[in-house]
């Protein structure tokens, strides 16, 4: 079978965990080369080890804090040492912080979603435009959320920020229309990864409630639709992909078994 993939270059910011983690691996079994990003370099090294494990034949890692301007611009001329071109960015980084509702809302919280979700984007693809659209068939992939298609209740700041990624995904697709350079969006539902330990700050009895009696997706499920993603032909963009497990039948509605 046709491997397109091979010897790519794929960028995937928040790679340290997660799906960006999931990501790395599963494009190093297609023998991609990696360039991954991330606050936390120590864990970014094994998820790089990793990955050449799995069969990448190279995996480079180095800090990354997309809220900041000049660490996506140091990133990127990084980047610019490896390669002359990126054939995949992944804008993974992101996140939740609390699920308090407005009235009781903090600026801090709300500041990091903004900046991580929604300028975060912005700054890494506005960084690494100059290495693809001279490349074209490349693609740009955006990890959205159901939340970005239905508010919930406490979810006010993090639905308007992966509102903001659709949005962004969909302006770059009209500006980038004639260059080649594909864009689209997977927007996971329920999932099983450190998302919400981070949403509630550390608190791991809180967080797993939130799975309980329920199969979630998992970072590996996302993984593998990103490398689907990225494999079409360059003359198909998947431009918006919801994916929810089947216990999920929407964002108020979950199936839960019950626990002993």
């Amino acid at each position: 079978m046709l491997n397109r993939l091979a010897n790519k270059w794929i960028l995937i910011t928040g790679a340290s965990s997660g799906f960006g983690a999931a990501a790395a691996q599963a494009f190093g079994a297609e023998k991609c080369r990696l360039l991954l990003g991330a606050r936390r370099v120590d864990r970014l090294e094994e998820v790089a080890a990793q990955a050449r494990e799995a069969g990448a034949p190279a995996a480079h890692v180095r800090a990354l804090d997309v809220t900041k301007t000049s660490s996506v611009d140091e990133f990127a001329t990084w980047v610019r040492a490896h390669t002359d071109k990126i054939d995949v960015l992944i804008n993974n980084a992101g996140g939740a912080l609390g699920l308090d509702t407005v009235a009781q809302g903090k600026d801090e919280d709300w500041e990091t979603m903004m900046q991580s979700n929604v300028l975060g984007v912005l700054r890494m693809t506005r960084a690494a435009l100059p290495l693809m659209v001279t490349n074209p068939g490349s693609y740009i992939l955006n990890i959205g959320s159901i939340a970005g298609h239905v508010a919930y209740e406490g979810g006010a700041a993090y639905c308007a920020a992966k509102a903001g990624e659709l949005q962004i995904t969909r302006a770059l697709r009209l500006e980038l229309s004639g260059t080649g350079v594909r864009v689209g969006t997977i927007d996971p539902g329920m999932a099983a990864t450190e998302f919400s330990v981070v949403r509630f700050k550390g608190d791991d009895t809180r967080a797993k409630k939130v799975y309980e009696g329920v199969e979630p997706l998992t970072a590996e499920d996302i993984a593998e639709t990103l490398v689907w993603v990225a494999s079409r032909p360059p003359h198909v963009c998947i431009d918006e992909l919801l994916i929810k497990c089947t216990d999920q039948a929407a964002i108020h509605k979950l199936h839960r078994r019950k626990t002993a």
